[in-house]
């Protein structure tokens, strides 16, 4: 190895995306851009009915439409199986596997597939394909006291209680009973949906948007009962993912028909579609109640939290679980439950459970707070918990104190008048909030391979995913540092299926997982090229596994940690509420490029934003479908709704961690809304607990005070 010397680590130094230029020239090709010779496109048809059964379709004049090769349905499809494991142990949505009855769970599943030379034949005949029904009686309607709620373990047991919860609330001085809603909501990426897939020499070639290369083929593998190794699936780049960019109906679809014509077949989710075929963060009604002594120490912390699901599938959004990370008390009790309804599968959605759980949480420590006469930071301060308050396990480093320290510094905190209503700007109402955020910060087991070339340059493999991160940059300079060497003599190649198994960019668990296995490989070539040993033309090439590392790690609580703060002004007379300023500050362990990394936080503060005030899907209740399911019918903020947002972060490097990363992808989202929310009331002396706080509501609310 040449001998290098390096000023400075590139670790937590600013870096532009090395892929940016590709992306803003449109050399960047995306999974429904890549040419193939022979490409025929499919078009998914979905369901009008809500529940039912398919009847006869009326597939001959369909088929005689130009250009229209054939038409897949649960009469002519080939069997599948769903009856196996996926990832981090969960099993497949059976949604993902195409027409194996004629059973109809919600309105938008899919019934047919049609294929033909272009996307605008196969769209036109899918619309024109007549489908008949036999209908039955749906339920879309999502309620907090709706009977068939049920407790249900997920990702984390659905009960945790400890202490006698009744009898701590009735020694509190202060009580604090509320309910909190927040709405159904949709990821919206910038790319939609697509895979291409075809046959290459007996083998199944699939090129797709993604949040996990390994993640798909595996479990296309298993769902066309195919050999693992006879199955090739790339994501080069992906616009956007968000917890969306699974295993999904429209990637079996693909396989499914390219099977049967034995040529490459695309297909590509419209806005509309993906509103049923890409998964939703479910409506969460949530119930808290927290029992204090008169200066505010909490002696009892119940929330409850109710989502919906579908029922051919059982998904659990887990809002109540912030809870038994944030705060302890005497008597502690928290339930996820859920309620199986004629609607599409949810799924993970950024920052699942945490998100709609820190809105609920955080807005009743803030009306404790009031309720008390104690500031909301002080507060918070003193329910700072030592250990879990659930699992009693330490925490790896838990430093939120210091990120409200420096955010109430540096947003004026201390200037604040306590008092709700009394601060104007002409028409405007002015408020301040805050709230915390927390976000589990793990890692799973990934592999990855680094290649010593003759050159003098270091070729890293792994099948990480850019959903438009930054990943690629990030696991450069992570190996840079690992090997010692400038960036510029690092290649990074990602998202292809035959790299071998790695975490899925998800959970904020993706930089983390790849970085400790680029690490661990990292580490064993420099011990071999410190032998002296000449590097052959084809280089030295190490492969590393990090799960037998992970599993050795000690239990602890491991989470980062954030502190928001929000100004905002309020219109009484038109209901109109304006974000004026965000701040957050966040422990989110060692910072491997700043540049992208406050990109995230800031991305996901905005969502706060948009979750606070804007989005709302609406389900109708006749039909059972979404209303208005596209980007006119479904709004998001729009840079009018977007005030100055700053993101900054304290020092907090993991120990446990090779490189000190936690992560950073979901935790600026986490807490927002409640620091809005927080803000609103503030302003106006009423509080909003129903999400988002549109207009109309608060001209109600102005009007009943």
């Amino acid at each position: 190895m040449t001998t290098v010397t390096r000023p400075t680590s590139s670790v937590g130094t600013p870096h532009t995306r090395i892929e940016g230029r590709d992306k803003v020239t449109g050399a960047a090709r995306y999974a429904g851009e890549i040419p193939f010779a022979e490409l025929a496109h499919g078009w998914l048809a979905l369901s009008t009915v809500a529940r039912g059964r398919v009847g006869a379709l009326e597939t001959d004049r369909v088929l005689a439409m130009p250009g229209v090769l054939t038409v897949l349905h649960h009469g002519n499809a080939p069997r599948l199986d769903t009856d196996h494991v996926g990832l981090l142990g969960v099993p497949p949505d059976p949604s993902a596997a195409l027409f194996q009855s004629d059973r109809v769970p919600h309105a938008g599943w899919p019934v047919a597939l049609v294929v033909a030379e272009t996307s605008e034949q196969a769209r036109e005949a899918a619309e024109a394909l007549v489908v008949h029904y036999e209908q039955e009686p749906h339920e879309v309607v999502f309620a907090a006291d709706h009977p068939g709620a049920l407790p249900l373990d997920g990702h984390m047991p659905a009960v945790t209680e400890k202490g006698e919860l009744e009898a701590e609330l009735a020694a509190s001085a202060v009580v604090v009973d509320a309910e909190y809603t927040t709405p159904e909501e949709h990821h919206s990426p910038m790319e939609p949906h697509a895979t291409t897939a075809r046959w290459d020499g007996g083998r199944l070639d699939v090129f797709d948007s993604n949040q996990g290369a390994t993640w798909v083929q595996d479990s296309i593998a298993k769902i066309f009962s195919l050999d693992p190794g006879a199955v090739r699936v790339r994501s080069e780049h992906v616009g956007g993912g968000f917890g969306s960019k699974g295993v999904r109906a429209h990637q079996v679809a693909a396989v499914m028909a390219a099977t049967a014509l034995q040529r490459p077949v695309r297909v590509v989710l419209t806005r509309r579609q993906m509103f049923t075929l890409a998964g939703h963060r479910s409506p969460t009604t949530q119930r808290l109640r927290l029992g204090a002594d008169a200066d505010g120490r909490l002696r009892a912390l119940e929330h409850r939290s109710l989502n919906h699901t579908s029922t051919v599938f059982d998904y659990v959004e887990p809002s109540a679980g912030v809870a038994r990370v944030m705060y302890d008390a005497d008597a502690h009790r928290t339930a996820n439950e859920v309620v199986r309804l004629d609607v599409p599968t949810p799924t993970w959605m950024r920052a699942p459970g945490e998100a709609p759980g820190a809105f609920a949480l955080e807005s009743a420590l803030d009306e404790l707070a009031e309720k008390c006469g104690i500031d909301p930071i002080a507060l918070r301060a003193r329910n700072e918990p030592t250990a879990g308050p659930v699992s009693g396990l330490p925490f790896s480093s838990r430093n939120l104190l210091a990120c409200f320290e420096e955010g109430a510094r540096r947003f004026g905190w201390a200037d604040r008048d306590p008092r709700p209503g009394v601060r104007r700007d002409g028409r405007w109402l002015i408020g301040t909030g805050t709230a915390a955020s927390s976000f589990f910060a793990g890692a799973a087991p990934s592999t990855a391979s680094i290649t010593a070339e003759a050159d003098g340059t270091f070729t890293v493999r792994t099948a990480a995913a850019d959903i438009g991160t930054g990943a690629r940059t990030a696991l450069t300079l992570v190996a840079a540092d690992a090997l010692e060497v400038p960036p510029d003599r690092i290649r990074v190649r990602i998202a292809d299926s035959d790299f071998g198994p790695a975490m899925i960019a998800g959970g904020s668990m993706g930089t983390r997982s790849w970085a400790w296995s680029i690490t661990v490989a990292a580490g064993e070539l420099r011990e071999r090229l410190a032998l002296g040993a000449d590097i052959p033309p084809e280089g030295i090439t190490v492969r590393s596994d990090t799960t037998a590392a992970l599993g050795a790690l000690s239990a602890k609580e491991r989470h980062s940690f954030g502190a928001q703060f929000a100004e905002v002004a309020v219109d009484v007379t038109t209901g109109e509420v304006r974000v004026r300023r965000m701040l957050g500050i966040f422990a989110a362990g060692r910072i491997v490029n700043p540049l992208t990394a406050r990109n995230q936080l800031v991305g996901g503060m905005i969502w706060g934003i948009s979750m606070a005030l804007h989005e709302e899907a609406v389900r109708d209740r006749a039909s059972g479908a979404n209303v208005g399911a596209d980007l006119a019918g479904y709004h998001v903020a729009a840079h009018a709704d977007v005030p100055p947002v700053e993101a900054d972060w304290v020092d907090d490097p993991d120990p446990d961690d090779p490189v000190g990363i936690k992560g950073i992808g979901e935790i600026g989202i986490v807490g927002a809304a409640a620091a809005v929310a927080n803000a609103v009331w503030h302003a106006t002396g009423v509080r909003h607990r129903n999400l988002p706080i549109r207009p109309d509501r608060v001209l109600r609310a102005a009007t009943d005070a």
